[in-house]
């Protein structure tokens, strides 16, 4: 466990994830205050790594729930295995007369059926969804819900009483509370508003794209084999893409999958020629690719693009 921010900053360094003073800082104060921890920011900017990272990093499982529209609490928290109720079904069926063999009565009988009737309920025909394996894990754990943004406000509802109490009802078995508490990191994109509950239930960090120097430093630790001038090169020229008010600005991934690109393809440097051919690495829009070219027709002359697109 990492007593100070610095401490943070180098378990995540071991990960090759550089965190800032300010996300080191959040990270190191969700772990001591048992907070979960919210991220907004655009997409690709490194909210999930964070959480792939700290688990990486403090040796922990990481669980995932992926959130998308019409999520609901059964495919969140467990479902009964009916295909091993339905056998079990087929094996009582078989042992019916051997069961009621040494009943008397009715009653007796009955009661018999009700016990076995239980065991249909219990925990070796529970299929656990991410949120009950985090809470029931007897090793601690790093629970990872992505993009809450796309889940429904109601699903949201139900993510509050969980993570307030660590602990899950259900109908047939009980309560379960958490044997390990997790840690919990949540992410969003931003693609609606969420609840100021849920807000206030999170210490909130925003992590947007990155300046030069970070970025730079992130293309170096994670192409190493890219020469230093082309990725100072191919850094400024993404900057300068997300100044295009485009309708998808390049990610740090996409930064990177376009280095690893520049290294594959050996280029010398990023001329007209490189960057037309390499620009759907970056972009995915055919008018955000158009609107490049056209920037780029205007910075003929200017070698390696470095300054901001007009």
């Amino acid at each position: 466990m990492s007593d100070t921010v610095h401490q943070v900053q180098q378990a995540l360094a071991t990960q090759q994830y550089i965190a800032t003073d300010v996300i080191a800082t959040v990270l190191f104060l969700a772990e001591k205050l048992g907070k979960p921890l919210l991220a907004e920011g655009p997409a690709g900017v490194g909210k999930t790594e964070l959480s792939k990272a700290w688990a990486a990093a403090t040796n922990r499982e990481l669980v995932r729930l992926q959130c998308y529209e019409g999520l609901d609490e059964s495919k969140a928290l467990y479902e009964w295995e009916y295909a091993k109720q339905m056998l079990y079904t087929q094996l009582l069926r078989d042992k019916l007369s051997d069961l009621l063999a040494s009943t008397h009565s009715l009653t007796e009988a009955a009661d018999q059926l009700a016990q076995e009737e239980d065991v249909f309920f219990s925990e070796r025909f529970l299929l656990p969804r991410p949120l009950l394996r985090a809470i029931s894990s007897d090793t601690p754990t790093v629970l990872l819900i992505d993009e809450i943004d796309r889940a429904d406000a109601e699903f949201e509802a139900f993510l509050l009483e969980v993570l307030s109490d660590f602990q899950v009802s259900i109908p047939e078995i009980g309560t379960i509370t958490a044997k390990q508490r997790p840690v919990v990191f949540l992410t969003s994109n931003n693609t609606r508003e969420l609840s100021e509950a849920l807000k206030r239930r999170c210490l909130y960090i925003y992590i947007d794209y990155p300046d030069t120097e970070e970025e730079l430093r992130i293309v170096q630790l994670k192409v190493p084999d890219l020469a230093p001038k082309l990725a100072q090169q191919a850094v400024q020229t993404v900057q300068a893409l997300r100044q295009l008010n485009l309708k998808k600005n390049p990610s740090i991934s996409e930064t990177l999958d376009w280095a690893r690109a520049l290294v594959t393809l050996n280029a010398q440097a990023i001329d007209s020629q490189v960057l037309e051919n390499t620009l759907t690495v970056l972009l995915k829009y055919e008018a955000d690719v158009e609107r490049a070219r056209r920037a780029m027709q205007r910075q003929q002359g200017d070698n390696g693009y470095g300054r901001t697109y007009r």
